[in-house]
Formats: C-alpha cells, sequence, structure tokens
C-alpha cells in the first residue's frame, strides 16, 4: 500500500512537472510505467493463486490494488497526448503483461490502450507495422510463459473491434490485425495445453497449426 502511494506521488509529479514540450523527460516517464506494471504484476498482489479465505482478508482491506494502479496506467497513458508516439513499440510489451493479468475489469479498463496505440502510429504513418510486430512478437512469450486464457482472446478481440468500428479508416485494417492476434492466440494457447499431452497426433497437429 505504501508503495502504491508513492507510485501515485511520481505519477503526480510527473504530470504537474514533466509533461510540457519544454520540460517532458522520457525517461522519467518510461521509468514510470515499468515501475507499475512491475507493481501490478508482482507475485504478491496476484489474488487468483491464494485461498478463498486469504483473498477475501486482502480484499476487506485493502482492496485489489491491482485495479487501482490499472487504472493510474492507463490515465497516465492517455495524459501523454503527443508524446505517445516515443512510446511505441517499446511499452508495447509492458502493456501487454499488464492486460494479461488474470482479473476482468482490469483487463477491460487496460485493453483499449492497445488501439489507441495503433490509432496514434497509424495517424503519423499510415499503417501500425510497428504496433503490430511487437504485440504478436510479445504475445508468443508470454503465452510460453504462462499468461494468456480463453477470456482474454474474447475481450481483446471484441473491445477492439468495437473500438475500430468506430474509426472507418482502421475499420478494415483493424480487424484483419484483430483477427490474426485472436488466431495466433488461440493456436498458441491450443499448443500450450498439449505440450505434455500423451497423444503425439493431437500433439503435432497443435505444432502444425501454430506454424
Amino acid at each position: 500500500r505504501e508503495f502504491l502511494r508513492a507510485i501515485n506521488q511520481f505519477a503526480a509529479t510527473l504530470t504537474e512537472m514533466f509533461l510540457s514540450n519544454s520540460s517532458f523527460e522520457l525517461q522519467l516517464w518510461n521509468n514510470y510505467f515499468h515501475l507499475a506494471v512491475a507493481f501490478l504484476t508482482q507475485d504478491s498482489l496476484q489474488l487468483e493463486n491464494f485461498s478463498q479465505a486469504k483473498r477475501n482478508s486482502i480484499l476487506d482491506k485493502y482492496g485489489d490494488m491491482r485495479a487501482m494502479i490499472g487504472a493510474s496506467i492507463r490515465d497516465m497513458w492517455y495524459n501523454l497526448g503527443h508524446h505517445k508516439i516515443e512510446f511505441i513499440p517499446g511499452m508495447v510489451g509492458p502493456i501487454l503483461e499488464m492486460t494479461l493479468v488474470p482479473e476482468l475489469e482490469l483487463r477491460k479498463s487496460t485493453i483499449p490502450i492497445f488501439f489507441d496505440m495503433m490509432l496514434c502510429e497509424y495517424q503519423l504513418t499510415q499503417s501500425f507495422s510497428r504496433f503490430e510486430d511487437e504485440l504478436l512478437r510479445r504475445l508468443d512469450s508470454e503465452v510460453e510463459g504462462g499468461r494468456g486464457d480463453e477470456q482474454y482472446k474474447q475481450l481483446f478481440e471484441s473491445i477492439l473491434i468495437s473500438c475500430c468500428r468506430r474509426h472507418p479508416e482502421l475499420a478494415k485494417p483493424g480487424e484483419n490485425f484483430v483477427a490474426l492476434v485472436t488466431g495466433l492466440l488461440e493456436r498458441l494457447l491450443d499448443y500450450r495445453a498439449v505440450m505434455n499431452d500423451e497423444n503425439k497426433t493431437y500433439s503435432m497437429s497443435c505444432t502444425v497449426n501454430l506454424l
């Protein structure tokens, strides 16, 4: 809780003193995002890994601090304004790691950051290839590391499709991108599920699909 209070103090100071064009400090903002994501993803806050009694005790006393810091990270991202492009693709991986935390409200509030990254890059270059390449690269290692599930795939698809359809210039390329990511995610999850399966035929089939 003390760390959360300190991180929020850092956020307020960054917004107040290091955001304008004349005082913007890229490294400070970068440090903030990495610190906040590291806080959010630490083992001691992953309530789903605890017994129901311990989980209830923590929630009663502290609430779910992941949702609190996730909302702060989201707000700080949107505060960046035209500076956002300086964090693409560097922040794609940390944001992905955050959205993969299995907490529904956190996922709903932070997955839209991906669309904002797409839109930001597209408005400058007429494509979002840097964002896309980095997300696909990082998704592979994150799912192999045990993160991601069916709920995530469904949320990613529904949220980003909805965002893309509100922007005509991104509707088609955005839907193609979402289809690509959800297809990859589905195959990665299948592959992970059968890695230790004794049914070699099914395991080989998942490997071929993934390739």
